[in-house]
């Protein structure tokens, strides 16, 4: 999936987390910007200007689903793609939808699908056919047909 564009602002109060993930974003062609929390996230985020926003969910000062509900009241950012990079519980993803979360990936992830993730939200091709966004953030696989 070589050749990817974009800007990804990459919100993660780890930063071996953050590390990870802009290396894959990058090897792939994104341009990668990192936040240590949701709050430094709203900081930045018209500075920065990302096509897509990854967020935690559990970070100091401000977390994931009160920085996206955030990001979704202002509108400078409400149209900004967002995808929860988590560990995510049942409450986090019903939380996620009622904000307007865009994507879920559940961590530990594979580099593979959060690259794909990311490339779908950059490109506007939200979600897998046949997968609903739980299957999606818990990490089930679609079934491939012959």
């Amino acid at each position: 999936m070589s050749g990817e564009s974009g800007r990804v602002l990459v919100v993660d109060d780890s930063a071996v987390i953050r590390q990870l993930i802009r290396v894959n974003l990058e090897l792939e062609g994104f341009e990668v910007v990192t936040a240590a929390d949701g709050a430094e996230c709203l900081d930045v985020v018209n500075v920065v200007r990302p096509d897509v926003i990854t967020l935690d969910v559990v970070m100091p000062r401000l977390d994931g689903l009160r920085t996206a509900a955030q990001l979704r009241a202002d509108p400078r950012t409400s149209h900004l793609p967002i995808a929860i990079v988590s560990a995510c519980t049942q409450l986090d993803l019903e939380r996620g939808e009622s904000v307007g979360v865009d994507g879920y990936l559940a961590k530990p992830f594979e580099p593979m699908d959060l690259v794909a993730l990311v490339g779908r939200l950059v490109t506007g091709r939200e979600g897998r056919p046949g997968r609903s966004v739980h299957e999606e953030a818990m990490g089930v696989r679609p079934r491939r047909t012959p």
